[in-house]
Formats: structure tokens, C-alpha cells, sequence
């Protein structure tokens, strides 16, 4: 969820980022992840995924915080998180690929034949901080 920096309204609805979209900045000043207008004080707000800053969470990074991605945010600020499809893994000591895992549930298991154990990630949580 996604909050206006200008007037404090908090989206009612989930709105997820992707980093192949792109949509135009007002009066040409490039592009951002996304762009949308405040409901309520009708501002342009954007909001941008570093792509550079995109790093993985391995296994030793295991219940702790780490940063995993950076924002650019003019005028929206992130709120809440809630995964969803298209994150992906590799078995630790397999190199098995198990990729599309959606995390909506906050929990995800496999079977990584290669290895014949259980695989998984439990108990997503995160963190916004800002810069």
C-alpha cells in the first residue's frame, strides 16, 4: 500500500510494482515505475525500483533484515507490502531452480529431488526504512 506524501491518503487497494513497467512522467521528465494522481489532494505522485540496488536473500541472510531493493519515491511512500508471484530460489546446496513461487501465503515448500529434503521459505516479513 502506497501513501501520499502531500495529503496522508493511504491507498484502499493493493497497487504492486513490477519492474518492467515504466510509465511517463508529467510534462516529460522521464519515466518512473509508477505514476498515478492522488484520489483525495489530486497530486502526481511517483514512485521508481531502483534496479541496480536489487540484491538476493540467501540463506545466510535467514531471519534477519537485509536490503533487498530501493525505491526513488517522489510524493508516495510505501506503507505495506504484500508478495505476491514471481519471486524465485535456488536450492542452497542443489543449485535447483524452483522459480514463479508466490508468496501471498507468507510461506512456500518444494521438494528438491536432487537432494530428496523439503525446501522452503516461512514467515516473510519486512521492513520499510527510510533513507
Amino acid at each position: 500500500m502506497l501513501k501520499c506524501g502531500n495529503c496522508g491518503e493511504v491507498s484502499e487497494k493493493w497497487q504492486y510494482l513490477r519492474l518492467m513497467d515504466s510509465a511517463p512522467l508529467k510534462g516529460g521528465r522521464g519515466s518512473a515505475t509508477m505514476v498515478q494522481k492522488c484520489k483525495l489532494c489530486s497530486r502526481e505522485n511517483s514512485i521508481d525500483i531502483l534496479s541496480q540496488t536489487i540484491k538476493p536473500y540467501n540463506a545466510e541472510d535467514s531471519e534477519k533484515f537485509k536490503t533487498i531493493v530501493e525505491f526513488e519515491c517522489r510524493g508516495l511512500e510505501p506503507v505495506d507490502f504484500q508478495p505476491q508471484a514471481g519471486f524465485a530460489a535456488e536450492g542452497a546446496e542443489s543449485g535447483t531452480p524452483f522459480n514463479d513461487i508466490n508468496l501471498l501465503e507468507k510461506d512456500w515448500n518444494d521438494y528438491d529431488e536432487k537432494t530428496k529434503e523439503s525446501v522452503g521459505i516461512y514467515e516473510v516479513t519486512h521492513k520499510f526504512v527510510k533513507c
